[in-house]
């Protein structure tokens, strides 16, 4: 179990950036990836980017967001930070974002292995 706590979704017109955080505490496991997700009205929860919180391993995106999104990390003790830098947002971002957390990266795009979930973050699109 881990706690998730995600924060800095906003309003913004198309072209605007946000930058979302979410930190992990008081997890029962080693946290090595580090996971936002969105999910959008009437959509399937999706994955957006993942990073690994260890080593020089590369981040991983959703086609839709690369070149436009960034994933980035931090380590404070037992506290894990992930970060998403999102530029050149789209009405399409529009969403509820999430953040979690796991052992590895492998099949990180998968939502369906997570059993519980954060509060989320809203991001909205819009001019």
């Amino acid at each position: 179990q881990v706690q998730l706590a995600e924060s800095g979704g906003g309003s913004v017109q198309p072209g605007g950036s946000l930058r979302l955080s979410c930190e992990a505490i008081a997890a029962t496991y080693r946290i090595n990836c580090m996971i936002w997700f969105r999910q959008a009205p009437g959509k399937e929860r999706e994955g957006v980017a993942a990073t690994p919180m260890w080593g020089t391993a590369s981040p991983y995106y959703a086609d839709s967001v690369k070149g436009r999104f960034t994933i980035s990390r931090s380590r404070d003790n037992d506290k894990r930070m992930a970060y998403l830098q999102m530029n050149s947002l789209i009405p399409e971002d529009t969403a509820r974002y999430y953040c979690a957390a796991k052992g590895s990266c492998a099949e990180w795009f998968d939502a369906g292995q997570f059993g519980s979930w954060g509060q989320g973050t809203q991001v909205t699109v819009s001019s």
